[in-house]
Order: structure tokens, then C-alpha cells, then sequence
């Protein structure tokens, strides 16, 4: 399935019930269920980021948690060390992000492949590093504590709305970018760098604003999950962080828009339950990743796109 195309009526009708189940939320409850789709909506941001660079950009990361992570120690130390309002900490945790993500970018985009995954991987784990061992600066494993939304979005249902405004609006606005002019070029350095090159694409240009973007939307995730969670810790940026992200874009289907959104809602819905359910959590969530891997080998909104185009007369 071609990543140029939109999603089937099928799928965003499925996407417009979840955006609306998600509204109503508040007015059930305050609580479990609104941490657990707010977790999933952070998530959604953060994959659909992954995922931009996964699969438009041919990128594939290990290490894509290093922005969020970014993003996360941004927020905190603007708001625990420069005693900021949580409006300018999340634009300083966006720019911090896609600063750096820029700066790694020079280089990055030079490389492809499986030595593009290495390279993000390696400096995963340097940024994990930093934040381990800069006690000073990061708290290293004891974290930034205490950093809570304010203004009108200081109680539970008022910070839920601004998760879900932003995460859904970063996740559209990734979308309008995907079938922009800019990410027919995107696609084109993926497909063939050669030939884009050949037409004129200035192709790691292109990259590089492409993984500058994603490093940007990763950072805003991040720093939304620091408000939700009120800290900042050095396990934001751990490979398991990565791994999680990567495991969202691949169960919703890379090579589908709806990727992200699907797999959010699969792999939180997932994660929540068996861990509120069992002991046993980790190893039945690994056994329903292999299930549903095996049952939908396109990813669970792939399966569904193409049953839909199936259907059709």
C-alpha cells in the first residue's frame, strides 16, 4: 500500500469514533481511565513522530526516545530551574529537541540503512548517559520531581484537553506535511536517492528537515509526559523507550497514515490492562505482540485498509 494515498472511509470513520470516545472521558472519569487514554494520546504523538521518519523517510531510528527524552529534561529544567509557565517550557522543550536533532541531523542523514538505526542508537545512549550522570544538573536516577501543569490547565480534565489538542493536532499536522510537496520529496529520497537527486531534490537537505521535524514532535511528547507524570527520568531515553515506539508504528502498519493512532491505542490499551491484570504482564504482552504480529503481518490499520479495498465493487 502506498504511503501516498489517504487513509479508506473505513478508517477514519474507526478514527473519528476514537477521537470522540476520547472527548467524552472527562465525563466518565477523572481518574484511571483518563490517565490510561491520556498515556495512549502522549504515545500516539510520540510513534506518529517515529513514524514519519520511518516511513515516508525510509529513517529507520533505535534511539528515537533521545528526543523525547530531550523534550521531557527541557520541560523540567525550564520549569524546576527558570521558573516558567508550562506554555514557554513546552515551546523550549520543542525547540531544545529539534535544535538538536538538527545539529545530529548534519551527519545522521549522510548514512542510511541499518547504519542510520546504529548511529541513532548510539546517540540514545550517550544523551541516556548525560542524564544518568549529570546529577547536578539532571538529578540523574532520582529525576526532576515536582513539575505540574498551572494556569487553566492545572486539574486533571484541563491538562487531558491540552494533551489530546496537541497530540491529535501534531499527528494532523504530520499528516498535511506527509502529502505536502515536502513529503512527496520525502518519499522520493526513500524510494531512490539517485534519481531524486537527478530531478533536482536536494536530498539531504530533505533528510535532514524531515529528521529535524520528527525530533521536534518527539519533543513535545516528551515534554507532555513530564507533566503527566510530574518528573523527568533518565528511563525516558532508556532503548526500551525506543523499542516501545517502534513497536506502536509496526503493530498499526508502517507503510499506513493511521499507524501511530492504531498502534497507540492497541499497545497502551494492551500494556495498561495486563499490567493492572497480572504478574505475568510482560510475558503475556509479549506473547499478544507475537499474536497479533502473526494475525496482521501489515499491521492491524494495514490489514483493516486493505480488507476495506477488498470490498470494494
Amino acid at each position: 500500500l502506498s504511503l501516498v494515498r489517504g487513509a479508506t472511509p473505513l478508517v477514519m470513520a474507526l478514527g473519528a469514533v476514537a477521537l470522540v470516545l476520547a472527548i467524552l472521558v472527562p465525563f466518565v472519569s477523572t481518574g484511571y481511565l483518563l490517565a490510561v487514554t491520556e498515556n495512549a494520546a502522549i504515545a500516539m504523538l510520540f510513534a506518529a513522530s517515529l513514524h514519519f521518519i520511518m516511513g515516508p523517510g525510509g529513517m529507520p531510528s533505535f534511539g528515537h526516545a533521545a528526543w523525547f527524552g530531550l523534550g521531557a529534561y527541557g520541560a523540567a529544567l525550564a520549569a524546576a530551574s527558570g521558573n516558567l509557565p508550562m506554555g514557554v517550557a513546552l515551546l523550549i522543550a520543542i525547540g531544545v529537541a529539534a535544535a538538536a536533532a538538527a545539529l545530529v541531523g548534519t551527519f545522521m542523514v549522510k548514512l542510511s540503512g541499518i547504519y542510520f538505526a546504529m548511529l541513532t542508537f548510539a546517540f540514545a545512549e550517550v544523551v541516556w548517559a548525560l542524564a544518568e550522570q549529570s546529577t547536578g544538573l539532571t538529578g540523574g536516577d532520582n529525576g526532576i520531581l515536582n513539575i505540574w501543569p498551572d494556569g487553566w490547565f492545572a486539574s486533571a480534565s484541563g491538562f487531558y484537553a491540552l494533551v489530546l489538542i496537541l497530540s491529535v493536532g501534531g499527528v494532523l499536522v504530520l499528516r498535511r506535511v506527509i502529502f505536502s510537496p515536502f513529503g512527496f520529496a520525502l518519499r522520493a529520497t526513500r524510494d531512490s536517492a539517485m534519481r531524486a537527486a537527478s530531478v533536482g531534490i536536494p536530498v539531504q537537505a530533505v533528510r535532514h528537515a524531515g529528521f529535524a521535524i520528527a525530533g521536534a514532535v518527539a519533543g513535545l511528547a516528551g515534554a507532555l509526559f513530564t507533566y503527566a507524570k510530574g518528573s523527568a527520568f533518565p528511563t525516558y531515553i532508556s532503548v526500551e523507550h525506543s523499542i516501545d515506539a517502534m513497536v506502536i508504528v509496526l503493530l498499526g502498519g508502517v507503510q499506513t497514515i493511521a499507524a501511530p493512532v492504531v498502534g497507540a491505542l492497541a499497545y497502551t490499551g494492551l500494556y495498561d490492562y495486563l499490567q493492572s491484570a497480572t504478574e505475568l504482564w510482560q510475558l503475556l504482552l509479549g506473547i499478544s505482540i507475537i499474536v497479533l504480529v502473526l494475525a496482521f503481518p501489515r499491521g492491524i490499520a494495514g490489514n483493516a485498509e486493505r480488507w476495506a479495498e477488498r470490498r470494494r465493487p
